[in-house]
């Protein structure tokens, strides 16, 4: 089978009068919506807080926390320079180039708000989003490959894909590869953890599940997947030491705070569940 080359999908879904409506905001909008029902959902199988009245609420915090952090990831550690040079393209968030690890930052510093304003455990609401992000992930990584953003090194293997930008080179379409691990199998674990009884009366295991989880497809598909290129003109490759990406050193905390998250809930005291 030839590597396939296409004549690139249109960024544009559709278009009202002027406004043009992006894929890449429709995968935004059917990832917070997504997550939004299946956090109210996951509320309701346990009377505890946070309830599903509250996880309603969380949502503009949920918005602002990933859209701000993410932004302000990619900024800082992939195009600070372009930035720099342009800050008004910082604003132009349709054009691509979001930060997951930003983003993450930015959710969990909105989850530290919310849960010290309505008087409840970071480690329930951490879980709740937890056991949801996945579905972001998944439309968001889908909406990385329709802007042909974030391909993969090259490849010979006969799904490689000519992406627009990628100088006629067939590339590991590693946004699905994301797309299918970050997003599909980690959503399937979480799940099925989710239901467990002695996995939700351990508030924190599933958030520390969910950092190990992405934190490993993450640091894995990195060896696949081209390296940003980074600020400093030492890292003009994108690398940051040896052959160790900027996604992959980003990973390492995360796969550390979710294994420290799921001991830590193993030796605290399990909590009642209300039926």
């Amino acid at each position: 089978m030839e590597p396939q080359t296409v004549e690139w999908i249109d960024p544009i879904a559709f278009e009202i009068g002027p406004l043009a409506i992006r894929w890449y905001a429709l995968a935004y909008l059917a990832g917070f919506i997504g997550g939004w029902r299946y956090c109210i959902h996951l509320a309701r199988q346990v009377k505890a807080r946070p309830t599903p009245e509250e996880m309603d609420d969380y949502l503009v915090w949920a918005v602002l926390g990933t859209v701000l952090g993410g932004r302000l990831g990619y900024v800082l550690f992939y195009g600070f320079e372009t930035y720099a040079a342009d800050p008004i393209e910082i604003v132009m968030i349709w054009r691509g180039g979001m930060s997951f690890h930003g983003g993450l930052v930015g959710v969990i510093v909105s989850m530290i708000l919310y849960a010290r304003r309505r008087g409840f455990s970071l480690f329930a609401i951490s879980d709740l989003v937890a056991t949801a992000t996945p579905i972001g992930l998944f439309f968001g990584r889908l909406a990385n490959f329709v802007n042909g953003e974030l391909y993969g090194r090259p490849t010979d293997l006969p799904w490689g894909v000519v992406f627009p930008g990628s100088e006629g080179v067939p590339r590991h379409p590693s946004q699905l590869y994301e797309s299918f691990l970050e997003g599909l199998v980690l959503l399937v674990v979480l799940a099925v953890l989710a239901r467990r009884d002695d996995v939700r009366r351990r508030p924190g295991t599933l958030g520390g599940i969910f950092l190990v989880g992405y934190g490993l497809a993450r640091f894995t598909v990195e060896f696949v997947r081209q390296p940003d290129k980074l600020l400093p003109e030492l890292w003009e490759l994108g690398y940051v030491w040896w052959d160790i990406t900027m996604g992959q050193l980003l990973s390492l905390p995360m796969i550390a705070l979710g294994l420290w998250l799921i001991v830590h809930a193993r030796r605290r005291r399990p909590m009642a569940l209300a039926r």
